[in-house]
């Protein structure tokens, strides 16, 4: 929360210092939007405090995440989200600017979502037994917003880059299109890896995964949020290369996500070989099942209900 609250505004750090310690550890997201409560999400619930932020408030926050400068952001700006140091992504609306049928970025933002990125080191170490077989198994980790997907493909980079147990560290490729994996800053990641990992930060993932195979010789890509048909067509080529991937989707279950005309393609050829559903059911990061390549649970000796 350091790198959060060293760039707030000093009336909303007042504003959140009666919270303790664990309430403060508790926050998944802090919205500030311009004269309107501010609101803290704790597992998943509002939370909103004796406080409006005004227009100052919002000049301030923005004038810091751009360290005073408007022209550092206005590729971020573009994409409607910046990503600061400790890999947090810090949403914005506001009035959008268009240019030629595109958009140029946005003016006058009135909200932010502040989004806390979380680092759960060994969460994936129990999931390695079924997601490994002789190599690392294609894997779709599917769940709704805010359930670990990100957290959990993080942690997945960490451990296979890093080997574990009798299996080597493998070369990982990350495609993190909206530098939330990895959360690089200025091309930094800000989260822990292991030895053998190459990232390709803010890029495209149909784009970005070509350009790792063809440069970068990975065994393993790794990319977040998945569902264009570009990303369908990408993920094909790379397991024709021998690559394995290891990717999310927001979705309820693998057949709610599969009903994408853009993904149904990647069901007929059979590229996944795990599916793993997540849910809040016990907290962001519970794994509902893991599935194989039908979609259909696995065996009872096999089967995972929760972290």
């Amino acid at each position: 929360m350091q790198h959060i609250t060293e760039i707030l505004p000093d009336t909303i750090k007042r504003a959140l210092a009666g919270l303790t310690e664990h309430g403060m550890n508790q926050i998944e997201e802090i919205r500030i939007r311009t004269s309107r409560p501010l609101e803290l999400v704790q597992k998943g619930q509002p939370l909103f405090l004796d406080y409006a932020a005004t227009p100052e408030d919002a000049a301030i926050f923005l004038n810091r995440l751009g360290n005073y400068s408007m022209y550092t952001l206005e590729e971020e700006l573009k994409k409607g989200y910046i990503t600061i140091k400790g890999g947090h992504r810090v949403g914005l609306a506001g009035r959008v600017v268009i240019e030629n049928g595109a958009v140029k970025g946005i003016r006058d933002i009135s909200s932010f979502n502040i989004r806390i990125a979380k680092e759960k080191i060994g969460i994936s170490q129990p999931y390695v037994p079924y997601l490994f077989k002789n190599a690392w198994l294609n894997t779709l980790i599917i769940g709704p917003p805010q359930t670990g997907k990100t957290t959990l493909l993080r942690d997945l980079g960490r451990l296979i880059s890093t080997g574990s147990g009798n299996i080597p560290a493998k070369k990982v490729a990350i495609v993190d299109e909206r530098s939330e994996i990895a959360g690089c800053v200025n091309g930094i990641p800000q989260y822990k890896f292991g030895k053998r990992i190459d990232i390709l930060d803010a890029c495209p993932k149909a784009e970005g995964m070509m350009m790792m195979i063809r440069s970068m010789s990975p065994e393993v890509v790794i990319a977040d949020e998945i569902g264009r048909t570009e990303d369908a067509e990408a993920l094909l080529e790379a397991v024709h290369a021998g690559v394995s991937v290891i990717v999310s989707a927001h979705g309820f279950s693998f057949r709610d996500v599969m009903k994408r005309p853009s993904l149904k393609g990647l069901r007929e050829y059979g590229v996944f070989q795990r599916i793993v559903e997540l849910s809040r059911k016990n907290g962001p990061g519970t794994i509902s099942r893991i599935c194989g390549a039908d979609g259909e649970p696995l065996t009872a000796a096999e089967k995972v209900l929760s972290c």
